[in-house]
């Protein structure tokens, strides 16, 4: 049954409908192409040495074939969301999973290098229906708050999920079979949602969406996929004329796109959606939030092995309770804070509390034990606060957007996310490696090399080079220049996240309360 969209509709009842099995079995569905979708972009990393063994890609082939999924994934995001909007959500995803089944098939028996990057790109491009799709489903699907509020947990657990259980499935297939093994796990997700999402997932879209203009869609793609690049580029090598060049050229192209679409009666990106208190509120938080884990998160990942020197399966697992924080999140704290409190009192103090954590990571120094605990109880504290703001910072903002918007504000979201979550790792990276070789040139006197410099794994190579007590000295002293930029970035981070708590309760309180419970989208689409 195709359910016709118009701003005429009034799908928020006095007493909404409850959710029927059939919406919970189609949330299953859902949320396990979700789930393969998270893993793709982690999966591979594992992969690397047993494809570059048989496809022998060049070092630039190489990037690319880890890269480009991602690349297209955000630069397609906003496109899939109106899209949808327009020809049916429901069949935009079945579309998206043929080609993501299709796509994952090939890729697995690729024989060469250009062949991989082609199909990793096609699978970046099928990956951008599934976001958007699933997530604006989702909001026609449970109409009363607290199912939805539930399933946009579940909805967000399944990336979680997906993205820690990516190299754990990656490495255990590669145990056993071939590199091209880890695209097969996508394929019978995927068909099983061929196979039964016409049955289980309603229809919805926009009758009254006019015609999607070409030139805004290449417009977004270039300034998405230009600005990433440039961020990605700085945070691997430094910044350079080029680089630079390449950051200024992609906000150029952004300012064309975003004067275009002011000028559209249909436009690709709808700007009156940033009009709603609540729709600003939320995407700030979102973006913010996004900045400061994914830069934060990086110096992590590395004080695990580098400093504390655990093994890449002992860091792994010592990132687990940062997932499970995810999970009980999104789908245990977040509906609880939800029917108690005011949703927009929650996405603030959730900030607050994300920012303790980061906090706590200040205290955090290289003795092994002792910061081990710090770390993890300061990622347990981010992941139970974030989580609550990711959960309902998402239901805002769908419901916020009129019921025929859904999947562009959708899109919205998610592209937020991709680019600060690019833009974080650039930034962070930037400045932490900036206090790394500041306290490591203080602190060594002498001259060291440009190796020892640039990364902390540059200083242990250098270090095996040098007699065995001069490495011992560079050693522990590069591990506390790395701790000092571990500091710092927390404290950036937390500064940042506090900022985005005070910057979203200003932006609720301007609304008069938009992030009341009992608004729902349709009521905030009339009011704009």
């Amino acid at each position: 049954m195709t359910t016709a969209i118009t701003p005429d509709n009034n799908l928020a009842e006095a007493v909404p409908a409850k959710a029927t099995r059939r919406e919970w079995i189609g949330l299953a569905v859902i949320a396990l192409p979700c789930l393969v979708y998270a893993m793709d972009l982690t999966v591979l990393n594992l992969a690397v040495p047993a494809l570059s063994t048989a496809l022998k890609p060049s070092a630039s082939e190489l990037l690319w074939i880890i890269d480009i999924y991602g690349f297209l994934v955000a630069g397609f995001l906003i496109t899939m969301g109106t899209l949808g909007d327009r020809i049916g959500r429901r069949r935009l995803l079945l579309i998206g999973a043929a080609f993501f089944a299709v796509a994952s098939v090939f890729a697995a028996f690729a024989q060469s290098a250009a062949q991989l990057i082609a199909l990793r790109a096609l699978l970046g491009i099928a990956g951008a229906t599934l976001a958007p799709s699933t997530l604006s489903l989702i909001r026609n699907m449970f109409h009363d708050e607290r199912e939805r509020q539930f399933a946009i947990g579940i909805w967000i657990t399944a990336f979680s999920v997906g993205s820690a259980v990516g190299p754990l499935v990656g490495g255990l297939l590669l145990q056993y079979f071939w590199w091209g093994s880890v695209f097969l796990p996508a394929v019978p997700v995927m068909a099983l949602l061929l196979l039964v999402g016409r049955r289980l997932l309603p229809e919805y879209r926009d009758e009254n969406a006019g015609r999607i203009d070409p030139a805004s869609v290449a417009l977004s793609l270039a300034a998405v996929l230009t600005l990433i690049y440039a961020l990605k580029a700085m945070a691997e090598y430094g910044p350079s004329p080029l680089r630079f060049g390449l950051l200024l050229l992609g906000l150029a192209i952004g300012a064309l796109f975003l004067r275009r679409q002011g000028r559209l009666d249909y436009p690709l990106l709808d700007l009156k959606l940033f009009r709603l208190p609540t729709f600003r509120a939320a995407i700030a938080a979102y973006g913010l939030s996004c900045l400061a884990m994914f830069g934060v998160y990086i110096f992590i990942a590395q004080f695990l092995q580098l400093v504390l020197a655990l093994t890449p399966l002992q860091a792994g697992w010592a990132t687990v309770p940062w997932a499970l924080g995810f999970v009980v999140g999104s789908m245990v704290v977040a509906p609880k804070l939800a029917q108690r409190y005011n949703p927009g009192a929650v996405l603030v103090w959730g900030l607050a509390a994300a920012a303790v954590g980061m906090a706590l990571m200040l205290l955090v120094g290289d003795n092994g034990t002792s910061a081990l605990a710090l770390l993890i109880a300061g990622m347990v504290i981010i992941s139970l606060g974030m989580a609550p703001v990711f959960a309902i910072g998402t239901e805002l903002i769908i419901t916020s957007a009129p019921p025929e918007r859904a999947g562009a504000a959708s899109a919205i979201a998610e592209t937020s996310s991709e680019f600060c979550g690019a833009l974080g790792i650039a930034l962070f990276g930037s400045l932490g490696t900036l206090i790394y070789r500041h306290q490591l040139s203080a602190a060594w006197g002498a001259e060291l090399p440009a190796e020892a410099l640039a990364t902390l794994g540059g200083a242990l190579s250098s270090a095996r080079a040098l007699p065995p007590d001069q490495g011992q000295i560079l050693l522990a002293q590069a591990r506390i220049a790395f701790t000092d930029a571990l500091q710092f970035t927390a404290l950036c981070g937390a500064a940042l996240v506090m900022m985005a708590s005070v910057l979203a309760a200003k932006l609720l309180r301007s609304g008069g309360g938009k992030g009341e419970p009992s608004q729902s989208g349709d009521e905030a689409a009339r009011s704009a």
